[in-house]
Parts: structure tokens; sequence; C-alpha cells
């Protein structure tokens, strides 16, 4: 009795990269939501080393930030050689661009000491910059689900 095996399929759907981007993008998000903690006990305590604190995760998040960019620019440029597209990746990308100039402000304004290097403007960057890193976090993985979604479409 012969044994039959299922004929292999081609797919025309081009192999997926390596999710290093989404990987990394998980870290700035950490770093500067948990920047805007620190911020806040700060403001409740007046205990400078939480200021400290807020300082290291700001610098950590702009380090794995341009970590996460690069890595999202070299998949935009592979995926696009092999001629898929993501639908609307401006916003996403604007967004995070946004989000790292604030950032980088916002770690410059943090180094200063005494109060006045969180309260109030170092507090509102870190809120406004952990806002942007929840929503462009959010828009990065819409955009990587609909491109999987076309992706098992096509196959």
């Amino acid at each position: 009795m012969a044994t039959t095996y299922p004929a292999a399929r081609a797919s025309a759907a081009p192999a997926r990269t390596h999710p290093v981007h989404g990987l990394l993008s998980a870290f700035p998000l950490a770093f500067f939501v948990g920047a805007l903690v620190t911020d806040l006990a700060y403001a409740a305590t007046a205990e400078m080393q939480w200021a400290n604190f807020s300082v290291w995760l700001i610098a950590a998040g702009v380090v794995m930030g341009v970590l996460a960019a690069l890595a999202g620019i070299v998949d935009a440029l592979v995926n696009r050689r092999r001629g898929m597209r993501p639908r609307r990746p401006w916003p996403h990308s604007l967004g995070t661009l946004a989000m790292m100039v604030l950032a980088v402000i916002n770690g410059f304004i943090h180094s200063r000491d005494a109060w006045t290097s969180v309260v109030p403007t170092g507090l509102l960057l870190s809120a406004i910059v952990a806002v942007l890193a929840i929503v462009t976090s959010w828009m990065g993985y819409s955009l990587e689900a609909r491109q999987e979604a076309s992706v098992r479409e096509v196959r």
C-alpha cells in the first residue's frame, strides 16, 4: 500500500520577518509608563530617589526606543522590498517620532536638580510621553495584526 503525502503548496505570501521590532517596542512602553509612575511618586513624597528613578527610566526608554525604531525601519524596508506594505504606517511613525523627541526633552528637564526637575513640566511631559507610548504601541500592534490577517487571506 502506497502512502500518499499532501502536495506541497507554494504560498503567494512572502515569509514574515522576525518580530524584533515588536519585541523591542515593549521596552519603551514599559519604561515611559514607569517614569510617569515614579514622577507621580516623587510629586507625592518629594523623595529625590523617585526623580532619579525617572531619569534612568527615561534614558532606558530612549535607548530602547531608538533600537526599536531601527528594527522597525529595517522591517519596513524588508517588507517593502517583498511587496508587503502596511496600510497606513505614517501615524504610527510620526507618533513614535513625537514620543521620542518629547522623551529626550523630558530627559533633559529631569536632569535638573530639585523640585522643578519633575513638577510641573517633567510630570506633564512624562504623562504625554506615556500616552504617546500607549497609543503608538496600539497603532503598531494593529498594523501588524492587519498585515498578518492579509497574509493569511492570501495563503
